[in-house]
C-alpha cells in the first residue's frame, strides 16, 4: 500500500497465530492483538520482521492495512505472495514467531454523516481496508448506504468474494458489485459484471445513491484513472478518498 503521511505510532510485539489461504496467490495472517492495541476500520500498520532468516534490499518492514474489524481478537493482514525475502519468511516462518508492529496509521475511513452513501472501488488487494470498514459498518448496524465495487480479474483472484458476497445479507444498506477483467480466463461460470470499473457501471448501481462520497483503493494506474473519471465526471476532489496499492 501507499506511504501515508508520518504520524505518531506505537510499537507492539505480536505473535503469529494462522494463516489462511483467501484467493489464489494470496494469504491472510493472524496476529495476536496485543493489549492496548486500538485502532480504526480502514487504517494500516507497520510490520517489521524479527531477526529473519533472509533479507534483501527491500528491507525488513512493510504497510499492511488491517482487514480485520476493531472488534475482532486478531490483527489480520493480507498480502499477495510475491517471490520477496519478506514474503517468503512471512509465509513459511514458524506459528508463534513475534513481530513488531507499529500504528496503527493512516486516515482511510467511513465517514459520519449517514445520509450521504460511501461507493468503494476496489482493485484485487486493494479490498484489504475496505473489508475491515464493512464488517465493522455491519457489527454496528450502521445505517450509512454502502456500494463496494470490486474489480479482479478472475474470481480465483479476488479475496474474500464469497464473504464479501454473503455480507448483503447482513447489511440491507450493503450493495456489492462484483466485475472480472479477464473473463475469457474464468474457469468457472460467471453471471457478474465483466469489464473494468466505469462511468457506465458506477451510473447503472448507483441511479439513487444519496451524495456519495466515493473510497479508491488498488494499484497506482487504478486509482489515478478512477480518480481522474471521478472528477471528469463533476466528482468534487473533497468527496475522494484514495490509497495506492503498490508493488503488492
Amino acid at each position: 500500500m501507499s506511504t501515508a503521511a508520518a504520524t505518531k505510532a506505537m510499537p507492539f510485539l505480536a505473535k503469529l497465530k494462522r494463516r489462511e489461504d483467501v484467493a489464489e496467490g494470496t494469504m491472510a495472517f493472524f496476529f495476536e492483538r496485543p493489549a492496548g492495541f486500538v485502532f480504526t476500520a480502514g487504517q494500516f500498520i507497520d510490520l517489521e520482521l524479527q531477526s529473519p532468516a533472509e533479507t534483501d534490499d527491500e528491507g525488513n518492514t512493510r504497510a499492511f492495512s488491517i482487514s480485520s474489524a476493531p472488534q475482532d481478537d486478531t490483527i489480520m493482514v493480507t498480502t499477495r505472495l510475491r517471490d520477496t525475502a519478506f514474503k517468503r519468511v512471512l509465509r513459511t516462518m514458524p506459528l508463534e514467531t513475534e513481530v513488531k508492529i507499529e500504528g496503527p496509521l493512516g486516515d482511510l475511513r467511513l465517514h459520519k454523516d449517514a445520509g450521504r452513501a460511501a461507493v468503494f472501488l476496489a482493485g484485487g488487494i486493494g479490498i484489504t481496508p475496505f473489508r475491515s470498514i464493512l464488517l465493522d459498518a455491519a457489527n454496528k448496524y450502521l445505517s450509512h448506504p454502502i456500494f463496494l465495487f470490486f474489480s479482479n480479474r478472475r474470481p480465483e483472484d479476488a479475496p474474500f468474494l464469497a464473504e464479501l458476497q454473503s455480507l448483503e445479507k447482513r447489511s440491507a444498506n450493503y450493495k456489492f458489485i462484483a466485475t472480472m477483467t479477464a473473463p475469457s480466463e474464468v474457469s468457472r461460470r460467471w453471471r457478474g459484471e465483466q469489464g473494468f470499473i466505469n462511468k457506465e457501471m458506477l451510473d447503472k448501481h448507483l441511479k439513487k445513491s444519496p451524495s456519495p462520497i466515493y473510497y479508491i483503493a488498488g494499484p497506482p494506474v487504478m486509482v489515478n484513472a478512477l480518480r481522474a473519471m471521478l472528477q471528469s465526471g463533476g466528482i468534487s476532489p473533497n468527496d475522494i478518498r484514495a490509497e495506492e496499492f503498490a508493488g503488492y
